[in-house]
Formats: C-alpha cells, structure tokens, sequence
C-alpha cells in the first residue's frame, strides 16, 4: 500500500505559503498542478504590529532570550499560516485531505550562505509540525537549506518556478519579484536560467515610510514622487559592493537594514527631508533593479515584474524611465496576479519535493548540482 505521503502526491492540489522579507504578513494560493499551473484561490493575513516588530527584531544580532522568543515567534506565524490555509479551503469549497501538501516558507531571520569559513547558512523561523497538526495536511518546509548545504546561496528559488511559468522557447523573458528583496530571472532563449538577488527591493522604502508616516508603505509610491532624488546619497548607495558582485548571489536585512540606511544619511549631513529620502531609496530600488537588467537581461525586450513592489506605481514608472527599450508590465498581464507568483512558487517547490524533483537551479544558487529541496512533515 502507498504511504501518506505517496498518496498525497496523487492529488494535484497544492497550497503555497509565503511570508516575505516585507513583513507586511502571509500571501496563500492554492494552486491547480493537473494542467500547467492554475490559481484556484488567494488568501492572505496581515501581520500586527507586535508581531511584525518581534520578527524585525529577531532579523538583528543580540538580544534577550532570542531563542525563546524566535520559537513563540515561530508559533504565531504558523498560526497565521494556518488562517490562511483555513481560508483558501473555505472559499475553494475543498476538504484538507484534498490538499497533497503545503509549502511553507517560514520566515527568513538570517541568511548568510557563504561564511568566511565555508560554513555559511540559512534560518526561516517556522513549525511545520505545528502547522501539519493544525491544518492535518502534509507540510513541506525548510526549503533552502538543502541548497546550501550543496554550497549554493539557497536563494532566488522562484527562477525554477519562473522558467515553468514564462519561459518562452526561442524567446527571453526576465522576470522581476520585488517584495522585500528584489530578484531577477532571466529565462534565456536557450533554455537556461540566471537568477540572483538585485538588492533592496521594498524593504527599505517601507521601513522609511513607517517611520515618518506611521503607515506600513508608501500606496502606489505617491509619497515618493511627490519628494526629490538626492543625487550624492543615491551614488552612495549604488556603489554598495554588492551590487557589483557578480552572480550567484544573495541578499537579505543581513545587509540592507535600517542601519545601513543611517550610516550613508550620516556621510550626507545636510539636512534631508524625509520624503526626499524616500523618493531616493525608491530610485535606489529602480535603479539597482534595472542596473542589473541591462547587465545581465540579455536581449530580452520584456521585463514581467510581480511581488508588493509591481503595485507602486510610480516605481513601475521609474523603472519603464530607466529601461528605454523594454516594455515594464506586471505578471497579471500573463495571467499570474503579483501577489500570487511567489507563493504559487512555494506550492511547486512542495510539489517537486513530493514527486522526489529537483529544485533548485544549480545555475542560479551556484550549488553543486541539483537537490530536492525540503523537509516532509507528514498530515
């Protein structure tokens, strides 16, 4: 007889999860594999202020009683994956045994895969049995490390997922993902695939925007464009030697946080309004993001931007300025909403691990080969 997990991986129906750099709160899709990738259902939960600031707080180095914090921590996010599950099965009107597993990010509070000493790492807080119990479905987590271990920067995983969805044969097609971080994939016309993490992406602007707003973003960027770029603090920014690195590579709040932004307005000691500040780090997320598309985009004429940040509008609008040439759109355009690309991508990364598939690009995360990735926590 089959096991469970065997029997789960008959079905077709696979639920995503994902809870981003942004930490605005969790995005679910269930997704219909049976014929290409089909989006049954969108669901998701904000995160509360309490939450959201004991996440950001574990994302930085010290503090008091870390280790007991960051498993309650896990506890309430798992909750919140939860909710979103229960959600997404009431609307599609579907019954958990169903469901062959879900793929559950966790939430990324370290990411340093390339240690001095060969000993880098990866760590998302989650609890996947906890989430196995709650919803009784089978739970695919801890989808990086594998890579890692392989000597790769477990991240971007979604270029796999990208290539499933867009590619295009005999065509190039760059995609875009701009949630907290930004990273591009570019699906070569060959069949191949190059990804890597561009740098920031809203992760800053919305820190910034919370600070002096008080509100979580800025809607469509309208506070941006109604600020000035600071030319000095906009070239500092872009000389970070990370984005001169060369791919495979990866990024995270281990580099661009709060304190990176402080340290290049302390060089800057003019006065700054803050909304100028804003409409900088927007440029510096539009300009980074196309400096590497021109870099690395190899022809392509189209660029499919999804994530939090394909819903900024003046963004959008910086990016199409620094990309002459290129038609800037967002992924709803090619039939997958913004907001449902990477979750929908943790459903597939689910789905390989069950049906015993790599996945992992060993061209993107610079592993030594490709891996199954994931950790099964049976219903």
């Amino acid at each position: 007889m089959p096991n469970a997990i065997e029997q789960a991986a008959q079905s077709s129906l696979y639920i995503g999860l994902m809870s981003g750099t942004s930490l605005d709160g969790v995005d679910g899709v269930l997704v219909d594999f049976s014929q290409g990738t089909r989006v049954l259902q969108h669901a998701s939960c904000g995160f509360d202020a309490a939450l959201r600031a004991e996440l950001l707080a574990l994302n930085t180095t010290g503090g008091q009683d870390e280790l007991h914090r960051a498993a309650l921590a896990a506890n309430a996010l798992v909750r919140h994956y939860a909710q979103v599950v229960q959600q997404l099965l009431t609307a599609a009107g579907v019954q958990a045994r169903q469901i062959a597993a879900i793929g559950a990010h966790g939430q990324t509070v370290r990411h340093r895969p390339q240690m001095f000493d060969g000993t880098g790492y990866t760590l998302q807080l989650n609890s996947p049995a906890l989430l196995a119990e709650l919803t009784r479905i089978t739970v695919v987590a801890d989808l990086r490390s594998r890579d890692v271990a392989a000597g790769g920067q477990g991240a971007p995983l979604v270029p796999a997922f990208h290539q499933s969805v867009f590619g295009k044969p005999g065509e190039t097609a760059l995609v875009l993902n701009i949630g907290g971080i930004a990273n591009l994939s570019v699906l070569g016309a060959d069949g191949s695939v190059l990804g890597f993490d561009t740098g920031t992406g809203n992760a800053l602007m919305d820190g910034w925007c919370l600070r002096h707003t008080g509100k979580s973003y800025d809607e469509s960027g309208r506070w941006a464009a109604s600020g000035k770029v600071l030319p000095d603090l906009l070239a500092a920014m872009l000389g970070d030697p990370y984005l001169a690195q060369e791919p495979p590579k990866s990024t995270g709040r281990d580099l661009f946080h709060a304190d990176w932004l402080q340290r290049h307005l302390q060089q800057h000691p003019a006065q700054a309004a803050a909304v100028d500040v804003q409409a900088t780090l927007t440029e510096f997320t539009a300009a980074s993001c196309a400096h590497a598309v021109q870099r690395f985009g190899r022809g392509g004429t189209e660029l499919l931007v999804c994530g939090g940040g394909a819903l900024n509008t003046y963004l959008m609008q910086r990016l199409a300025a620094l990309l002459p040439g290129v038609k800037v759109s967002s992924t709803a355009e090619h039939g997958l909403p913004p907001l449902e690309v990477e979750a929908a991508a943790f459903a597939w990364l689910a789905r390989q691990c069950l049906l015993g598939l790599p996945g992992n690009l060993a061209s993107v995360t610079g592993a030594s080969g490709p891996r199954i990735l994931g950790a099964i926590h049976p219903a």
